[in-house]
């Protein structure tokens, strides 16, 4: 962000004289972060609030209207030392993509200057060190010295930058200690040169920053920023309405000009802009981004429609109730938020384990320098010891523990189609009791088919489905798809709420409701047979048909039910639908828990129930009716036929038309968890052993980086397990 720029843009006026922003914050690596900037802008005159997110590493501020202006904040962010800019998804992207680049620049400089030194450091040792002479040893020395101080420089500025910004706001992070161990090694090494001594540390010190900066990529990858979740509401809200002025005149104004009582007019094809009383017209609705409803909705006048979803066929004169901030997207807007920054205080395993560990690293490395000091030891010789401390208790197996895991899960999860989104994601998917499903989009698949296809003669399907062709409408789209996607027939008249109709060979053919086709006959035994479809009638002289469009379930929706039983959990479906189509499908699946016309905050009423009564819950969903729930449940995923908000709402993205994907994931999240675990007790067993070795002087700072070094070598093979599955789940994932 430019000096000077004017940030005014950005703020968010609300009620009662507050105002607000939300920024993107550089540098948030730990709780130790998130902590020193909600207690750094607390100190500042003038702002109420700031809540960090440390999972999508932003901060929202508000503060009294006039008390300060935009750029006092970021210029106090600044001073803790956290850039700061106004959120924008796209500089988001290129931030994140130059820090992987940074990063890998780091890692490749110091892993080449940790071969070169290691190689001198072999040269020097390979021999009796009674007969190594004074001055190569010492020639090597300054050349290792010549590769390990500017390589520790340039390298180790992840750690060193964010040390700095941690004690600079009065806090200590996981990178303090890793900073002193660094610093005070390179200084002894270059006394202990200087002297012509026997040991330097340079090796281990390279060494040591080229593990921690795989740690660090590791974490980096799992930690990706997210995109802006309330920008992908931004396709559903419109800009501006069509106002109509009392001598029937119409002008396009913005939203924001809206006021309850105005009337408004929609076309067919735009999205409804505002909560209203429909005054005048008829039409049908596709609401099934908003509600989860699958079937068009019949609208006439003094009913109500919402905003955000779209008018497919007659203009709609609406009288308004709410625009902007009072409609149901707003709502379901604000209830994102709200569930997102709940799960925003979820703290990382590993990071409150560090927020303990690093105190107690610096205080063991103090205590160990005093006592021998206390007990006659030479100073240098002390502080020998104190670094080696410090070098051996350094939190790289703990920072390795969780991140290691992850990625190794990552990908076993990607081979079975399963993208993960959120790295804490796996330890709480590993928790999970209980599986709430959506019902349209999520048991079913995303697109309606013809029930009844065996029962429809070709010729039928053929001449429907080029009548079919030539609609939007989303019941004759599936009638089309089954014919193969005929070319559209010519001159085809569209008849308001009723269908269409085109003269084939001297004679009438029409395609639409049941009455508008006359096959009120057909339509009973079909209804009988398919009660929770909708039916689209045919007719083309005295022949008719009756097609049955209906949502069908995915292909492996009861074995993998029955999978997630085998796991021991619970299922419940949460559903927009109404209970005519929620009933059948969770008689068929044998699911007796179930809800149907679900509003979003009643998902979300029912997910608090539940987490109430003790249960964590997995939702599964696909609609932008799901969004809110799936941020608030205790870990979600979604199909990759999702909206972009459900995408960007859930901590999973699965693939392909099976829900296996599901099951596939919780035994890869049980599995990932149990490793986290193994590590982190591997953690502190390796440190109760080697810190009482370190503190008696039985080591030295070489030998102290290697074993830290094994230590994270062990933790990372000990992650690499989490690859590796049980055939049974291969298959299944892979089918």
């Amino acid at each position: 962000m430019a000096d000077g720029q004017d940030l005014s843009i950005f703020v968010r006026h609300g009620t009662g004289g507050v105002a607000g922003m939300e920024l993107a914050v550089d540098g948030m690596r730990c709780a130790g972060c998130m902590h020193a900037i909600e207690r750094g802008l607390a100190r500042e005159t003038g702002i109420l609030n700031a809540r960090v997110n440390l999972a999508l590493k932003r901060v929202t501020v508000e503060w009294r209207e006039g008390a300060l202006r935009p750029e006092a904040i970021v210029a106090s962010l600044a001073a803790l030392g956290f850039k700061a800019y106004p959120f924008l998804p796209a500089h988001e992207r290129e931030a994140a993509q130059q820090e992987d680049k940074r990063l890998l620049r780091y890692l490749g400089v110091a892993g080449f200057a940790s071969m070169n030194i290691m190689l001198l450091s072999v040269s020097v040792w390979s021999g009796n060190a009674n007969d190594i002479n004074p001055v190569t040893r010492d020639f090597f020395h300054w050349v290792s010295a010549l590769i390990a101080l500017p390589t520790a420089a340039y390298a180790g500025r992840p750690f060193f930058e964010s040390a700095l910004r941690a004690l600079q706001a009065g806090a200590v992070n996981m990178d303090v200690p890793i900073m002193l161990g660094i610093v005070l090694a390179l200084g002894m090494s270059v006394i202990v040169t200087l002297n012509h001594g026997e040991h330097a540390y340079f090796d281990g010190v390279v060494m040591l920053i080229f593990f921690l900066l795989i740690g660090r990529y590791l974490d980096q990858l799992m930690r990706r920023r997210t995109r802006d979740l309330a920008g992908n509401l931004a396709a559903l809200k419109a800009e501006t309405a069509t106002r109509l002025g009392a001598d029937g005149s119409s002008v396009i104004v913005p939203i924001a000009a809206i006021a309850p009582g105005d009337l408004v007019l929609v076309r067919p094809g735009e999205r409804v802009s505002v909560d209203g009383l429909v005054e005048a017209g008829a039409s049908e609705l596709d609401q099934s981004l908003v509600t989860g409803e699958t079937a068009p909705a019949s609208v006439a006048v003094g009913e109500r429609v919402h905003a955000g979803t779209l008018n497919l066929s007659g203009a709609l004169t609406i009288r308004v109730e709410a625009a902007g901030a009072g409609t149901l997207l707003s709502e379901i807007d604000r209830l994102m938020a709200q569930a997102v920054e709940s799960r925003s205080r979820y703290v990382r395993l590993s990071d409150r384990a560090a927020r303990l560990y690093a105190p107690v690293v610096h205080a063991t490395a103090l205590a160990t320098f005093l006592g021998w000091m206390l007990f006659g030891l030479a100073w240098h010789q002390a502080l020998i010891i104190a670094i080696t401390v410090l070098i051996i208790t350094c939190p790289c197996a703990l920072g390795l523990a969780i991140p290691a895991v992850q990625v190794v899960s990552a990908a076993a999860l990607f081979k079975r189609k399963v993208m993960l989104k959120q790295g804490d994601a796996l330890e709480r998917l590993a928790e999970v009791d209980t599986v709430v499903f959506d019902k349209t989009g999520t048991l079913t698949l995303p697109e309606p088919g013809l029930s009844n296809l065996a029962a429809i003669a070709p010729d039928v399907l053929a001449a429907a489905g080029a009548l079919a062709a030539a609609s939007r409408h989303p019941l004759a789209r599936p009638i089309a798809m089954a014919a193969g996607e005929p070319r559209p027939l010519e001159t085809v008249r569209e008849h308001h709420g009723l269908g269409l109709s085109a003269t084939v060979d001297d004679v009438e053919m029409r395609l639409g409701s049941v009455a508008f086709c006359g096959a009120e006959a057909e339509a009973m035994a079909v209804s009988a047979a398919y009660p929770a479809a909708s039916l689209i009638a045919w007719r083309h002289g005295a022949r008719c048909a009756v097609f049955a469009v209906d949502q069908h379930l995915r292909p492996d929706a009861a074995a993998s039910i029955r999978d997630l039983r085998t796991l021991g959990l619970d299922v419940v479906i949460l559903s927009g639908d109404r209970a005519e189509a929620v009933v059948p499908l969770a008689e068929a699946l044998g699911i007796a828990e179930f809800k149907a016309g679900q509003r979003p905050d009643e998902k979300i009423a029912e997910l608090e129930r539940l987490a109430a009564a003790g249960r964590r819950t997995l939702m599964v969903g696909d609609g932008l009716n799901d969004a809110p729930a799936l941020a608030r449940a205790h870990a979600s995923m979604s199909p990759i036929s999702a909206t972009q908000l459900a995408q960007a709402s859930a901590d999973i993205v699965f693939l392909g038309e099976e829900l296996a994907p599901v099951a596939a994931s919780l035994r890869i999240a049980r599995k990932a968890r149990r490793l986290m675990v193994q590590n982190l007790w591997f953690a502190v067993l390796y440190n109760a052993v080697a810190v009482p070795i370190a503190i008696a002087g039985f080591a030295t700072p070489l030998v102290a980086a290697v074993a830290m070094s094994g230590s994270s070598l062990v933790v990372t093979l000990n992650a690499l397990r989490a690859g590796r599955q049980p055939a049974a789940v291969v298959r299944e994932g892979s089918a």
